[in-house]
């Protein structure tokens, strides 16, 4: 009988939650029409890929990783982020994030369907993704560092699915969670958010013909850029939600995750120039990729007015959250957040994975810029992370307000 009520409760808990998620006023809906559309031209590219094969994209022989293992890189860090809610919240009792660790959990959710979703795309066909299923293909682990980037990507999403479904949970049955019961989870997950981008870096840090990867720096700059634009990201999400909805987030609050975003934005830029240095104080030929990135090769200079934008943004943005103008006014934070995000964006997607391969170990350069099924297969897989985020973050913030509601009466 116990199971049976079990079962009936989750079954009300899901429906309830799956109406809330979609249900909403004309404005919300265009908005997730938007998101639908934008995901069908995202399947309809696809299936030209899988037709044409990886031929489709401008990925070559030299360039065989392109637009979408730059925007994987990329949104691993914002993944990770999120333990910059959650380490603050659980560890040292801050009462303060601890009102917003979900929206940070889901954020890292979104993220992670968009990180896997652009391995899967990147396979050419999906048919090829048996290779990594353990068991079933040839995995090769543990000596294969790609084999290890699949295993904690998909440790953490569990995790960050785990933890916000069990609170809920008991928040929408007006229960306390158990801490035994979700705690040790939370533990683990910080130091996994560390692991996935580590593994990451290292991914990029142990290929050996690659000179412009092999640093040392790789592993913390990929921390402190991920903790950098993570938060960055989150505090948009928090503006959003704020204009958009009932749900009040405390002065605050901004103002401690501004702070973590600028903390880590100053060591991301100060590992960067510290790179820069290495390579152009003292060039060698192992400096050419850095060339052909900050200032062209042999006539090659596609990448250099990004890379150039990419750090003027990231300069720019990591100033205006510090000296805060605005006093977190949303018309002058906003701005800068999504300037630091956007710069590195850049800089750590395409400008960290293309000259990693250009020139090639013979010396060949060429230019690489994303087709437009690379670009729409991309605009499908951000809409589908933006609708997941959209649907979870609905009903979440929700049964946390009536929660809190009732805890106050």
């Amino acid at each position: 009988m116990k199971k049976i009520e079990t079962m009936k409760e989750f079954v009300s808990f899901f429906k309830d939650t799956t109406v809330w998620s979609l249900s909403g006023g004309l404005v919300y809906q265009i908005y997730l029409c938007i998101l639908a559309a934008l995901m069908v031209l995202g399947v309809y590219a696809y299936f030209v890929q899988i037709n044409v094969g990886l031929a489709a994209t401008n990925m070559s022989d030299i360039v065989s990783w392109g637009f979408y293992i730059a925007n994987f890189t990329f949104l691993v860090g914002v993944a990770a982020a999120a333990v910059m809610i959650i380490l603050p919240s659980y560890i040292f009792k801050d009462k303060d994030l601890h009102k917003v660790v979900i929206i940070g959990e889901v954020v890292a959710i979104g993220a992670l369907v968009m990180c896997l979703m652009f391995v899967f795309v990147d396979l050419g066909a999906p048919w090829n993704a048996w290779h990594m299923m353990p068991i079933i293909g040839l995995f090769n682990w543990p000596t294969s560092l790609l084999t290890w980037d699949v295993l904690v990507l998909n440790g953490y999403l569990v995790l960050n699915l785990l933890v916000p479904a069990y609170i809920l949970y008991c928040h929408y049955y007006h229960r306390k969670p158990n801490e035994k019961l979700y705690l040790p989870l939370v533990f683990i997950s910080i130091f996994w958010a560390f692991g996935i981008h580590l593994v990451t870096a290292f991914l990029y840090q142990g290929l050996p013909a690659r000179p412009f990867w092999n640093n040392p720096l790789m592993g913390p700059r990929f921390l402190a850029s991920a903790f950098a634009a993570g938060p960055a990201l989150i505090i948009v999400v928090l503006v959003i939600i704020q204009t958009t909805t009932s749900f009040r987030v405390e002065e605050q609050v901004f103002n401690k995750i501004r702070r973590i975003s600028v903390v880590a934005a100053i060591i991301n830029l100060i590992m960067l120039f510290s790179e820069v240095f290495k390579e152009f104080y003292l060039p060698t030929h192992h400096s050419q990729p850095a060339i052909y990135l900050y200032f062209g090769l042999k006539g090659h200079t596609a990448l250099v007015p990004w890379i150039w934008t990419a750090i003027v943004m990231n300069v720019i943005g990591t100033l205006t959250m510090a000296f805060n103008p605005g006093k977190n006014n949303p018309k002058v934070l906003v701005p800068a957040c999504m300037l630091l995000f956007l710069g590195i964006w850049i800089e750590k997607g395409i400008g960290l994975i293309v000259p990693g391969l250009v020139p090639s170990p013979l010396g060949e350069v060429v230019d690489y810029a994303p087709s437009w099924v690379e670009v729409s297969i991309t605009l499908g897989i951000l809409a589908l992370g933006i609708f997941v985020v959209s649907v979870l973050l609905k009903p979440a913030l929700m049964i946390e307000q009536r929660y809190e509601a009732e805890q106050g009466q």
